[in-house]
C-alpha cells in the first residue's frame, strides 16, 4: 500500500473509530439507566405488594420517610403523611384481590431524580397514580405521590 493509499484508508477509518469510542462510552451509561430503571419499577412493586397484602409494613419501606401521599378523597383534599397512609393497611389483603390489577405505566429518570405513573384497577374504582422517586444513598424510594380515582 502506497503513502497515500494508506493515508486515505485511515482516514475513511476516523469516523468508524470516533463511532466506536462513543459507544464505548454509551454502553455503560445506558446500563446504568437501564438498572436505575429497574431498581425504580422495583420499589414500585414493592409497593404494589404492600397493597396485594394490605401490609402496613412492606408499604412503609417503599417510601422515603418524609414522603406524602396526596388526592381528592369524596372530593376534599387529602393530604396523609407515610404513618398516617400505611395505618390504613392493616395485614389482610382486600377481599376482591383476586381480581385487581396493577401496572407501572410509565418511567421516566434525571439523575436522581425520578417519576412513575401507574394504574390500579380496584373493583369498579381505577386509580392513577403518579410517584415521584429520589434516590439518595444509592437506593431509590417514593418521595411523594398523588392520585386520582375515577369510580
Amino acid at each position: 500500500m502506497g503513502k497515500s493509499t494508506r493515508t486515505t484508508f485511515l482516514r475513511s477509518l476516523a469516523p468508524w473509530a470516533a463511532a466506536l469510542l462513543v459507544l464505548a462510552h454509551a454502553a455503560p451509561a445506558r446500563a446504568q439507566d437501564d438498572n436505575d430503571t429497574r431498581q425504580i419499577r422495583e420499589v414500585i412493586g414493592v409497593y404494589f405488594r404492600g397493597h396485594a397484602t394490605g401490609n402496613a409494613d412492606t408499604m412503609r419501606t417503599a417510601f422515603l420517610p418524609t414522603a406524602h401521599i396526596e388526592g381528592i378523597r369524596n372530593g376534599v383534599f387529602t393530604s396523609w403523611t407515610v404513618e398516617q397512609y400505611v395505618a390504613n393497611f392493616r395485614g389482610t389483603p382486600a377481599p376482591d384481590e383476586a381480581t385487581r390489577t396493577r401496572v407501572i405505566d410509565v418511567v421516566d429518570r434525571s439523575g436522581t431524580a425520578a417519576m412513575a405513573r401507574a394504574t390500579l384497577r380496584h373493583g369498579a374504582t381505577t386509580f392513577t397514580d403518579y410517584f415521584v422517586l429520589l434516590k439518595s444513598e444509592g437506593t431509590w424510594l417514593i418521595a411523594n405521590k398523588v392520585y386520582y380515582a375515577q369510580r
